[in-house]
């Protein structure tokens, strides 16, 4: 049924499709009606960070980043629903058109650009939500901040997310928004992650603890993955999220949209974010959880991820692709994991 919708969906723009999709969603779940197309079986239960996950596949953050319709998709079985990416003040994004389908590789690029409402709406769309299962909300910086000021608008944002979120994610990582991924290395990132970590410090004293992520991108080198790891490490970091988009087209070379600027993501970004995921299984501490997205479209994929040491996974291209029988196949392959997985 969901290759029938899709075809339909596909006949709109890519951005015009999400909009619609969303808002559909949001109309069914208000009508009671969207459970009953939604039937997850029951997956591996998960605790980690002192936080009980009904099971382990979430969304990635990207699809709801103003948490407008977090109900509906928490109603479509997903263990957990990660909002965002949110800044301080509202932005539009890029200019249009900024997404782009590439269906004979289940693979999309996007240059969205952080587009949102701001931090203070997001925050008002968590309150009044009934949403029951685990919520991580993902925090940026505002287009127009200074490399230099970026931290100041992470702490604005972790600021106010941090009573509501079970989770909170700081995305250094998206190729959109010019100069960000220079957050991921060196003097920059020891900067930013001292910062964040004396912050938590001070709001877990009023709040209580609430786990500090940090999502990195898969276009890294051995190095780079090993000195990032050296410096969550360092910072005690609580977990990372293991990839976000690449900017590499190696796997789409030729498409006709291959030479669009943005981050591609879907199946082709299997490979290369599996291999940072694997990298860093390797060199952080069995302690420090991952979550591993990219590339997943199908229950085999998941099962890449959590042999690759993952200990949660996450799916947004697959899905748009695939449709709620993706969670559903995830869940399910999510009961065969060893006691570790």
């Amino acid at each position: 049924m969901y290759n029938l919708i899709r075809r339909a969906l596909f006949t709109l723009s890519p951005e015009t499709s999400h909009d619609f999709s969303l808002d559909s969603l949001g109309a069914l779940q208000r009508l009671g009606v969207l459970g009953a197309f939604s039937k997850t079986p029951e997956g591996r239960r998960k605790s980690l960070w002192g936080i009980e996950f009904e099971n382990p596949v979430g969304l990635a953050a990207g699809l709801d980043k103003n948490a407008d319709y977090l109900d509906a998709l928490g109603t479509l079985g997903f263990g957990f629903v990660e909002v965002g990416t949110v800044t301080p003040r509202p932005q539009p994004g890029n200019p249009q058109p900024r997404m782009f389908r590439l269906p004979e590789h289940q693979a999309i690029i996007n240059r969205m650009g952080f587009n949102n409402k701001g931090v203070d709406y997001l925050v008002e769309r968590v309150k009044r939500s009934h949403y029951s299962g685990v919520i991580g909300i993902n925090i940026g910086k505002n287009k127009d901040t200074p490399e230099d000021e970026a931290l100041a608008d992470y702490l604005t944002c972790l600021d106010k997310v941090y009573p509501h979120a079970h989770y909170v994610v700081v995305n250094v990582s998206s190729p959109n928004t010019p100069g960000l991924r220079n957050l991921q290395f060196g003097d920059a990132l020891n900067r930013l992650l001292a910062g964040l970590k004396e912050r938590q410090q001070r709001l877990t004293a009023e709040y209580g603890f609430k786990p500090l992520l940090i999502k990195i991108a898969p276009d890294m080198d051995a190095a780079e993955v090993h000195s990032v790891a050296q410096a969550l490490v360092e910072f005690e970091v609580d977990g990372v999220v293991a990839t976000n988009t690449t900017l590499s087209r190696d796997a789409v070379s030729g498409h006709r949209f291959a030479e669009e600027s943005g981050g591609l993501s879907g199946a082709p970004l299997l490979k290369a974010s599996t291999e940072v995921l694997f990298q860093l299984r390797e060199t952080l501490p069995a302690t420090m959880p991952i979550i591993g997205v990219g590339g997943i479209c199908s229950a085999q994929d998941a099962r890449q991820k959590w042999a690759a040491g993952a200990d949660l996974i996450q799916i947004y291209s697959g899905f748009i692709y695939q449709g709620p029988g993706l969670i559903r196949d995830c869940v399910k392959a999510s009961l065969y994991l060893g006691d570790d997985g």
